[in-house]
């Protein structure tokens, strides 16, 4: 068995350099490489290059792991405004992960200084490490400003055969177990040396399960016809066009479905009218025709206001003859996107950035489903779909089936799409729901409860979708336990980590009392030859 106290596995500069490549492979299991066994490879690298580390030297490896993987991962944010917000978010990210290296440096420190237990070693301190794992990511998708859940474990696997455990534990647990499964490897290579292929069961079966796990089966309730329209339309926000050009573009898209029979409802993407329906009679007038031709509702997007100060990104349920019988306002607006957040502070540092963003939406507190009549559908708009609770509450409201509208324009070319189509992918598992994700330019996907793609329409074309959809109720484990899982695992990581610092001194405090004691009875019992 190793050392209690171990030294680092790598000299510093090889730490650092591990780490980097441990980012870069970490990123290529998302997509669009989506080579998921390498965010394996990955949280494998980054864990080696901890193990001995002192706080410092942790930070600094850790830092250099978080830059290598958001500088890739989001490197969609610098498309259009540059690389001061690409920079921006992808240090402030790797600070968060900086500090959550320190924290696994320390429990790779502290729990065999804690206990001599073989079994702590093999299966306690990989638990740890993978909560401690959690507790950066809790941070990052809760701070500042709401935070940005983007990059989890988890949302690398959407493919992969472990997507299903999403069902019974959410992306929190999925993320856990990845990251203990890999520990676990480490552990049993450190302590057993290969030799002792016993002490590697428990992480095996932990693999196993979770691979082979099924999905938790919703029941199915029946079938909705849903059309949904991709219209390609000047949908980005530094796109040359006039009020109304995007609101054409969608009809024109529509127009070919316009006689299919039985359409149940018409959904429409984020932003798929630049001009609001409840201020402009005339475009109230064209939403009419379409529900009356349809002879169904139709789901839209659009900016309101509440005629003083403040901005909406909402989503409306819209009846012939009635108007909005029910509308959405996006709960988890995209802050330096969608609103500039303590503006007096960034516009001091960089006004040309600050001012590009005039108007600001305000989060919507109106619950994230409509009744369409024959179902109940969940929402989110774009960036709402990485929020947990939002999407928990939807299906706690009764949603048998998902649409997620998104406008991905600013992001044409980049892989921002299809990260977000593998989130709506896990979605539709957790959930046990079908997910239509409908975006303004693509690529839109429509995808059934065990996470298959069952009808797409290809990036920058202008297409039209009619899909039969099942619709599923009941609730998975995962909405049923909710957030108990990330404070569960988050509470008892930190609890579990402070206990084995606490042992580990007081245990070193006794060694060294012992050592004291030793080595006064030998100074005693020397004194009579002495002398």
């Amino acid at each position: 068995m190793p050392e209690n106290d171990p030294r680092p596995l790598m000299p510093l500069w090889a730490a650092v350099v591990v780490a980097i490549v441990g980012g870069l492979l970490y990123d290529l299991g998302f997509p669009g490489a989506s080579i998921w066994p390498l965010a394996f490879a990955g949280i494998a690298l980054a864990l080696l290059s901890l193990i001995g580390r002192s706080a410092w030297a942790a930070a600094l490896v850790g830092f250099a792991f978080g830059l290598a993987f958001y500088l890739q991962q989001v490197s969609w944010t610098a498309l259009y405004l540059g690389p001061i917000p690409w920079l921006a978010l992808s240090i402030l990210e790797s600070a968060f992960v900086a500090g959550g290296a320190v924290l696994i440096a320390l429990a790779y420190r502290w729990v065999p200084r804690a206990t001599s237990s073989r079994w702590i070693r093999l299966l306690g301190l990989p638990l740890l490490v993978a909560g401690l794992w959690i507790v950066r990511e809790a941070a990052t998708g809760s701070i500042p400003y709401g935070g940005f859940p983007w990059g989890r474990a988890a949302l690398s696997q959407s493919e992969s055969p472990f997507a299903e455990v999403v069902s019974w534990v959410g992306s929190t647990g999925l993320g856990f177990i990845m990251v203990a499964i890999v520990a676990g490897v480490i552990e049993w290579v450190r302590v057993s040396g290969w030799r002792d292929v016993r002490t590697v069961i428990p992480v095996v079966s932990l693999a196993l399960v979770a691979a082979v796990v099924p999905a938790w089966s919703t029941t199915s309730t029946g079938e909705l016809r849903v059309a949904s329209v991709q219209g390609n339309g000047p949908s980005g926000y530094f796109d040359v066009r006039e009020p109304g050009d995007v609101l054409a573009a969608q009809l024109a898209a529509t127009q070919p479905i316009l006689d299919e029979p039985g359409i149940d409802v018409l959904l429409w993407p984020e932003g798929g009218s630049d001009l609001d329906p409840t201020r402009s009679p005339e475009v109230a007038r064209t939403f009419d025709s379409l529900s009356r031709q349809l002879d169904a509702p139709v789901v839209l997007n659009t900016v309101t206001t509440d005629g003083e100060d403040e901005f909406f990104n909402t989503s409306m349920l819209w009846l012939d003859g009635e108007g909005a019988v029910d509308t959405y306002d996006k709960r988890n607006p995209v802050p330096f996107g969608e609103y500039i957040p303590d503006r007096w502070f960034y516009e001091s540092i960089v006004p040309e950035l600050t001012g590009l963003i005039q108007r600001g939406y305000s989060p919507g507190t109106n619950p994230p489903v409509f009744d369409l009549g024959p179902a109940i559908t969940g929402l989110a708009i774009c960036f709402d779909v990485i929020y947990d609770e939002l999407v928990w509450e939807g299906a706690r409201d009764g949603a048998e089936l998902y649409m997620f509208q998104t406008n991905n324009a600013d992001f044409r070319g980049t892989d921002e799409n299809q990260q977000q189509l593998a989130i709506a992918r896990l979605r539709a598992i957790e959930t046990g729901r079908s997910v239509v994700n409908i975006s303004t330019v693509g690529a839109s996907q429509v995808i059934d409860a065990a996470g298959r793609t069952i009808d797409s329409l290809p990036v920058d074309e202008p297409g039209a979708m009619v899909t039969d959809l099942e619709l599923r109720t009941g609730l998975t484990p995962s909405v049923v336990l909710g957030g108990t899982v990330p404070l569960v695992v988050v509470v008892g990581s930190l609890v579990a980590l402070v206990a084995a610092g606490v042992i580990a001194r007081q245990k070193a405090r006794r060694d060294v009392g012992d050592d004291v004691a030793e080595g006064s009875g030998r100074d005693e019992g020397s004194a009579p030859s002495q002398r």
